[in-house]
């Protein structure tokens, strides 16, 4: 019998894997989002695209569930200074409603939580 949290799991994953080829298909709508501060910019976001990728398929495979759910919530906190550099300034991101960039801020912790679920 499938669960709803495997069936989570699956939508985690995919969506993981998904946003991380998207690092490599269109590196530079990730380009904007990098904070000038950071060093090697587009080595940055193949990297986080790779990592995604990986922990994104990771948390899809059993003896691994529970490295890619820990993968995940690190990969969604080492971009959290990028989600706050999107909010301050929404000026770079004018097809983005302001309110929407400041919302993506709480929702990563809604990630964190549930990649959180399958460390247990």
């Amino acid at each position: 019998m499938i669960t709803f949290k495997t069936i989570a799991r699956f939508v985690l994953g995919i969506t993981f894997i998904v946003a991380g080829i998207a690092h490599f298909v269109v590196p530079d709508f990730y380009l904007v989002m990098m904070p000038p501060w950071l060093p090697f910019h587009l080595e940055l976001i193949y990297i986080s695209g790779f990592l995604e990728i990986v922990f994104g398929t990771m948390i899809l495979i059993p003896p691994f569930i529970k490295y890619g759910a820990w993968g995940i919530i690190f990969v969604l906190l080492a971009v959290f200074p990028a989600n706050i550099h999107m909010a301050l300034n929404a000026e770079l991101f004018s097809t983005v409603p302001e309110y929407l960039l400041w919302l993506r801020l709480p929702f990563q912790f809604v990630l964190i939580g549930w990649a959180w679920w399958y460390t247990r």
